[in-house]
């Protein structure tokens, strides 16, 4: 998943250090990042006065309505929402008349729980889907039929890949399968570049448009207290136009290779233009078992589409329509108990008895604590800022900057300002758990719908975590395919530059819209 961990793939060994070279410095990990910004946040908080806006009847700011505030804290007062932040932010209560939040508090829940909950049960489902095989048989079968059919194969996987990161966040899953595409992109004449271009782009591009991704989409549509299914029309023909593109990209240069092989960007290794088609291996069987896993996992991500999308104002165009009888409108915690029992219907299916489906299903929720964790730290820093009263005081500060512009160069700014944050926190999650609290409510003094504003987020951490050095599916790629990182950036970066316009272009027009 992008910004979480999910079974595959052993880790990327690296290198043993030279000795005399001292430890080589990593980029710390999205905890370790939240956590810095926890304290940085609570030490600032001091420097910036508290205030407040005016709420309506839906608790949205009312603009021009700011005015200055005294927070009412003590110094031990900070201290202790420092202390608790992580514990505020999974199940703090906002205090219906002070707006306080505190876990002893009494009015509604403020924490992320029901979102860290939803997190630990889809990591369940998705574990044991794995553990049947099905996934991985699925892909390399279809990667197997179509050897003979180059540009048939690529087009294939990356739209595999891509369906599987809009829906459902899948980028890490990647790295297992460059064992499998890198030998069988050179038995077609191509490099290694196109197997690390097909893995990295076709799943990445997924995430970037995420339609339903739980990581992604849904963090971010909770923390902007929107629907997840809020937007979904946009986000699907700018997954539709953008997948479209990224595969011709991929599919072009392949071409170029195979036509002159000098014209590698990446170069080949010794003995990578000896390969041959026999070398790929037979085709993997695809059991009963492994179609019938298949279908249920693609029942169950439909039914979840199904399920959160708002049908009466996705069809008639108007948002306020009164909802049909037939729709759903669930949420997290229902979503969350779809999945958990969705995890042992597969159980159940693939008979892995008892024990077996039990420990799945408890390192499914394990494999998935990182992600869980990194959306309660986050939430947690928003209740420092909450309680400090000093969001308000950020809010009206970026509204100046705002005010007057048009809807559409808004929205283009709201993908800009996202870039460099996240690349300090490659979690999606994190991310969106972090932002959105301020840039919700900005939608809202632009006149622009938040939908637009969690689909410019989304764009911006997706498009960075197509080439940041600071995602496992990035320098994992490269180092698995034996793909000098420069070397893929050469390759990637004309095709981030027609993404970047197209984005910008889509989130212009949806803000319009």
């Amino acid at each position: 998943m992008s910004g979480a961990t999910a079974p595959g793939p052993a880790p990327v060994e690296q290198p043993p250090e030279e000795p005399g070279t001292g430890k080589k410095f990593t980029f710390p990990s999205a905890l370790t990042v939240l956590a810095i910004v926890t304290v940085a946040v609570w030490a600032v908080d001091f420097l910036i006065p508290s205030g407040q806006y005016e709420r309506d009847a839906d608790g949205a700011p009312v603009q021009g309505t700011y005015h200055r505030v005294p927070s009412g804290q003590s110094f031990t007062d900070r201290l202790n929402d420092l202390f608790l932040s992580p514990v505020n932010g999974l199940y703090g209560i906002q205090d219906e008349k002070t707006g306080l939040v505190g876990p002893d508090f009494t009015g509604s829940l403020y924490g992320a729980a029901g979102v860290f909950l939803f997190v630990l049960a889809i990591g369940a489902f998705i574990t044991v889907v794995f553990a049947t095989g099905a996934l991985d048989r699925g892909i390399s079968r279809l990667a197997h039929r179509l050897r003979d059919r180059g540009a048939l194969l690529i087009a294939g996987v990356m739209l595999v890949f891509s369906i599987l990161g809009t829906v459902e966040g899948f980028a890490e899953e990647t790295l297992g399968f460059y064992g499998l595409l890198v030998p069988m992109m050179l038995a077609l004449g191509y490099d290694r570049l196109v197997a690390v271009g097909a893995a990295i782009l076709g799943a990445g591009i997924g995430v970037l448009c995420s339609t339903v991704n739980p990581f992604a989409t849904g963090v971010a549509s909770a923390a902007a207290d929107i629907s997840l299914g809020d937007g979904i029309a946009l986000r699907f023909v700018m997954w539709v136009v953008l997948t479209a593109v990224t595969i011709a990209y991929v599919i072009r240069y392949a071409r170029r290779v195979q036509r002159d092989p000098d014209r590698s960007l990446c170069g080949f290794l010794p003995g990578d233009r000896d390969q041959a088609a026999a070398g790929t291996g037979e085709e993997p069987e695809l059991t009963g078992l492994h179609k019938t896993v298949l279908v249920l996992l693609c029942l169950v991500f439909a039914f979840m589409i199904f399920s959160v999308v708002p049908w009466a104002s996705a069809l008639t165009g108007n948002a306020d329509a009164a909802p049909y009888g037939w729709e759903l409108d669930w949420t997290f915690p229902q979503l969350a108990a779809l999945f958990l029992v969705a995890a042992v219907l597969v159980g159940l299916v693939a008979r892995m008895g008892e024990q077996k489906l039990s420990s799945t299903i408890i390192q499914g929720a394990a494999d998935f604590i990182s992600p869980a964790l990194v959306i309660l730290l986050a939430r947690g820093v928003t209740v420092i800022m909450n309680n400090s009263k000093v969001t308000d005081t950020v809010l009206h500060s970026i509204e100046g900057v705002v005010k007057g512009t048009s809807s559409s160069v808004f929205a283009v700014i709201v993908f800009v300002v996202n870039l460099p944050l996240a690349f300090l926190i490659p979690s999606t999650s994190g991310h969106a758990t972090l932002a959105m609290p301020i840039l919700a409510p900005l939608a809202d003094f632009a006149g622009v719908s938040r939908a637009v504003v969690v689909t410019a987020w989304q764009a911006a951490s997706g498009w960075m975590n197509l080439w940041v050095p600071t995602t496992a599916v990035t320098i994992g790629g490269v180092a698995l395919a034996k793909v000098g990182y420069d070397k893929y950036l050469r390759f990637v970066w004309p095709l981030l530059a027609i993404l970047f316009v197209l984005i910008c272009g889509f989130v212009a027009v949806g803000a319009a819209l």
